[in-house]
């Protein structure tokens, strides 16, 4: 497929190298995830032409920006990129307007992809537009920034960290504008975040690196769900799920979500949506409990009928962790090796997964 995004980058400096070969959908959100240090920046850096890599191959969209080999290098502003970085760098004696114009106006006008209003509307940033930069709160001046990115009509949006300079409620501000961005462009995103809670809500594909080396690479839910990974170690482990939503049962406040291609179903406290939108939904592994029989008796609602795929050890040595198969969708529980034992756990073996909570990302 010509549209997707690789990239084999070397980097050797003195207490660091970055060996990695990306190879990423073209379309969607892909995070690079993992801890300071891990070589998530130096990736993105390379991506935009900010950072030369000794040894490069990298390819968008069927067209290769850099080729070491070759002797081919693309300089960074003839990549048709659009980058946001943690500090929106903004031209503060230019209004909000000025600011979004000054990369517009150099797109010749045959490629523009996006116009000011669309990106204003898409970024909820309309009132600002006379408005100095200077004059701006941190979360404002970062979607101001997304804007601006987005009218340079990119083929691929770069962005570091763009909530980590932020906090809490300006976060919170910010994410849903972000999934705007993923549900109505076209543009592939390119994600760095050490924040699992924004790669759950955001990422389709999930880059997991560390010192300098990919661990996994693959689409979000199948990596989330691998036991042999750090991800499902962690205290917050657990899988993230899309579903299509159903009936309303007006009586209890119960939304259904139906789980792709399969008949199950999930019943989740929420206001009414409409039939057949998008729910994203992340389940953790300490939320699901194991049972041999369907239990109708019971205050948890979520039953779902699943297949016991592995068994993995926690830190915890009291603990198990437990890769199960819904229809197809993999879940995670986290179980004492007590239960495990009394409960006969194997692969193979069908089970009931009593789901006590779920969490809601978002919808659209």
């Amino acid at each position: 497929m010509t549209s997707r995004i690789h990239a084999r980058l070397k980097v050797a400096r003195d207490d660091f190298t970055l060996d990695v070969d990306l190879d990423l959908p073209g379309q969607g959100v892909s995070a690079l995830f993992g801890a300071s240090g891990s070589g998530k920046t130096t990736c993105l850096r390379c991506l935009a032409g900010l950072e030369r890599a000794g040894e490069a191959y990298i390819e968008v969209a069927g067209t290769v920006w850099q080729d070491s080999a070759k002797g081919i290098f693309v300089p960074p502003h003839q990549r048709p990129i659009g980058y946001v970085f943690q500090e929106a760098s903004l031209f503060s004696h230019l209004s909000v307007r000025g600011n979004l114009e000054f990369g517009w106006k150099r797109i010749d006008p045959a490629t523009r992809r996006i116009n000011l209003q669309q990106a204003c509307e898409l970024l909820g940033i309309d009132h600002l537009l006379e408005r100095k930069a200077d004059t701006l709160s941190g979360g404002e001046r970062q979607r101001v920034g997304i804007a601006r990115a987005l009218l340079t009509s990119p083929s691929l949006l770069l962005m570091d960290e763009p909530l980590a300079a932020l906090d809490a409620p300006r976060k919170r501000e910010i994410l849903p504008y972000l999934e705007r961005l993923h549900d109505e462009l076209r543009i592939p995103l390119v994600y760095v975040s050490h924040a699992q809670e924004e790669v759950a809500r955001l990422a389709d594909h999930l880059v997991l690196l560390e010192h300098g080396k990919v661990l996994a690479s693959g689409p979000l839910n199948q990596t989330l769900a691998r036991l042999d990974l750090p991800l499902a170690q962690d205290e917050d482990a657990g899988v993230v799920i899309e579903g299509r939503t159903g009936a309303y049962d007006e009586t209890y406040q119960l939304l259904d979500l139906h789980l792709p291609d399969s008949e199950l179903r999930l019943r989740i406290p929420h206001a009414p949506l409409p039939a057949g939108s998008t729910l994203r939904i992340r389940i953790q592994a300490r939320d699901i409990s194991l049972s041999l029989t369907e239990n109708n008796h019971s205050s948890i609602i979520n039953r779902l009928p699943v297949t016991l795929r592995a068994l993995g050890e926690q830190g915890n040595p009291a603990q198990m962790l437990v890769s199960l198969d819904a229809a197809g969708h993999p879940l995670l529980a986290r179980v004492t090796r007590y239960s495990s034992d009394q409960l006969g756990l194997q692969p193979g073996l069908q089970l009931w997964a009593q789901i006590k909570g779920v969490a809601l990302l978002g919808h659209h």
